[in-house]
């Protein structure tokens, strides 16, 4: 075999390799473009993160706030509870006894009334036929 021949035939056996070789290039240029992308991507999550945990932060706090917010509103509404059965009750009540009295005192009246009416009509009749006795008498 000639020099040539061997070049040649070295040159066929390498050839798949370079092939192989150009492939592995493409690959690893298109995964140094994957890990670009990846960290942009992971930078922006580390944004997002920091930003969540900002939010976490005040809705902590704000939770704290409306905590002792429901417990002031819990303490005055006990407060309230307890005028309401002190005084507010006791003076309904009172309301309502009088008002209970004053309108059985004012149905009796109004029957009396009632009953008066009825006993003037009465009068009035006999008041009037005594008037023409009487007339005729004089």
């Amino acid at each position: 075999m000639t020099d040539n021949e061997v070049l040649l035939s070295l040159s066929r056996m390498i050839e798949p390799i370079r092939n192989k070789i150009s492939e592995m290039c493409d690959d690893i240029t298109k995964m140094h473009g994957d890990i670009t992308e990846m960290r942009g991507d992971i930078t922006e999550m580390r944004g997002d993160i920091t930003e969540m945990r900002g939010d976490i932060t005040e809705m902590r706090e704000d939770i704290t706030e409306i905590r002792s917010d429901i417990a002031d509103i819990k303490t005055r509404l006990k407060k309230v509870e307890v005028v309401q059965e002190n005084v507010i009750l006791p003076r309904l009540e009172t309301i309502e006894a009088c008002y209970t009295s004053t309108y059985d005192r004012y149905r009796r009246g109004a029957d009396d009334f009632e009953m008066m009416k009825q006993d003037m009509e009465i009068i009035k009749k006999v008041v009037a036929e005594h008037s023409v006795k009487l007339q005729k008498i004089s």
